[in-house]
């Protein structure tokens, strides 16, 4: 038993150790773009209130899907920038949830009814979620 806790921590070790090189290189394109696009980008892209940020931010997450850890990065960053809480979490939601480049794979796989109505109501839940986070924080 104690054996199977030691493989088990060794490969979460292990996967750690291979996001590293990954997590780095988006700090690191994260950095370059702010440097370039500057706060008044964010701004000027986020000016829509809580609801239109909320759908800016689902968009955005949708399409640029990826692991979690890296949207918690970007997020966090974004949020540096004077970005509000609502888009932030609905760009979280949906890049975790919402697969827009993956659908045809989950298409094959799952039927395309189900993947495309798990991506829209995904979508949508992002943005309800962005905008009740934006409400109670």
């Amino acid at each position: 038993m104690m054996n199977s806790y030691k493989n088990a921590a060794l490969g979460s070790l292990r996967s750690l150790w291979q996001a590293v090189p990954i997590m780095l290189g988006i700090l690191l394109l994260i950095s370059i773009a702010h440097a370039l696009l500057g706060q008044a980008f964010y701004l000027k892209v986020f000016a829509y209130g809580r609801l239109g940020n909320s759908v800016i931010g689902s968009v955005v997450g949708s399409i640029s899907s990826g692991s979690p850890v890296n949207s918690y990065i970007i997020g966090g960053e974004i949020l540096k920038q004077g970005v509000a809480i609502a888009p932030v979490t609905a760009f979280i939601f949906a890049w975790v949830t919402v697969g827009a480049l993956q659908l045809p794979v989950e298409a094959k796989y799952l039927g395309l009814k189900f993947a495309v109505w798990r991506n829209v109501s995904a979508f949508f839940l992002a943005i309800a979620a962005g905008w009740i986070t934006g409400l109670i924080l």
